[in-house]
């Protein structure tokens, strides 16, 4: 099998992957044990100070392994393979970024509402997310893959 078939499904399996990992880490340690640099996401923008939250800082602990990654991946030639999962790593930061920051929470002023079922799924899901202020019962710790649910319509009576 060609080598660049096996390096783009490095780096495919590792962007799946990340979707799994942030839903893990949201869930269990965004509102568990490191609730204290997440809670400041879950305020109301309005009561938030300046531009950055606490909540930035999960940026480098992701950054870290895909920078490892990348480091390993380019100097120790039995472990090229991971500079394909380093470069997955950060193709999902990069959408993570993008569809988070950018357009849910309209961090920088790039692009507007989207208009597919897609892009409002996952409004609705964050939204749902962010309906809870504290770190219990929380739902949709996800970003890119939306529950179904939040595909359906909401029927007008």
């Amino acid at each position: 099998m060609a080598s660049w078939v096996i390096n783009f499904g490095l780096v495919l399996l590792a962007f799946i992957g990340m979707e799994f990992m942030a839903w893990f880490t949201h869930k269990y340690i965004m509102h568990g044990f490191l609730w204290s640099w997440h809670e400041d996401h879950h305020k109301p923008h309005q009561l938030k100070v300046g531009f950055w939250e606490k909540n930035d800082r999960f940026f480098l602990v992701f950054a870290v392994p895909s920078f490892l990654c990348y480091l390993l991946g380019s100097l120790v030639p039995d472990l090229r393979w991971l500079l394909f999962i380093g470069i997955g790593i950060s193709i999902y930061g990069i959408c993570y970024f993008l569809v988070h920051d950018v357009y849910i929470h309209r961090r920088f002023e790039w692009f507007r509402q989207l208009d597919n079922d897609y892009s409002k799924a996952v409004l609705k899901a964050h939204g749902a997310h962010h309906a809870k202020q504290t770190k219990e019962d929380g739902e949709s710790f996800g970003m890119l893959f939306v529950n179904p649910k939040y595909f359906k319509r909401r029927k007008l009576s």
